[in-house]
């Protein structure tokens, strides 16, 4: 039974908060975790496509660009109101 796209959503987003500040991470990184931790049989590149949309649509996630194309927590400037 192939793994649902939020679950893989999920997981990914727990990798991004774990890895936040000691690697940015690409697309093509949690990808490759994903499919590493469910096998091919249940998580496909399609799926793990559809996963980081659902997080950056959702704006759990953002693109940040330094280098590379990196997906990060969206961070809140020092100044701005809580």
């Amino acid at each position: 039974m192939a793994v649902s796209v939020e679950t893989i959503a999920e997981e990914m987003y727990k990798m991004v908060v774990e890895y936040l500040g000691k690697k940015n991470l690409k697309s093509t990184d949690l990808t490759k975790a994903m499919i590493a931790k469910f096998g091919e049989a249940e998580c496909t590149k399609d799926d793990c496509k559809h996963a980081i949309r659902q997080l950056i649509d959702s704006g759990r996630c953002v693109y940040s660009y330094f280098g590379g194309s990196f997906i990060t927590i969206p961070h809140k400037e020092g100044a701005a109101p809580e």
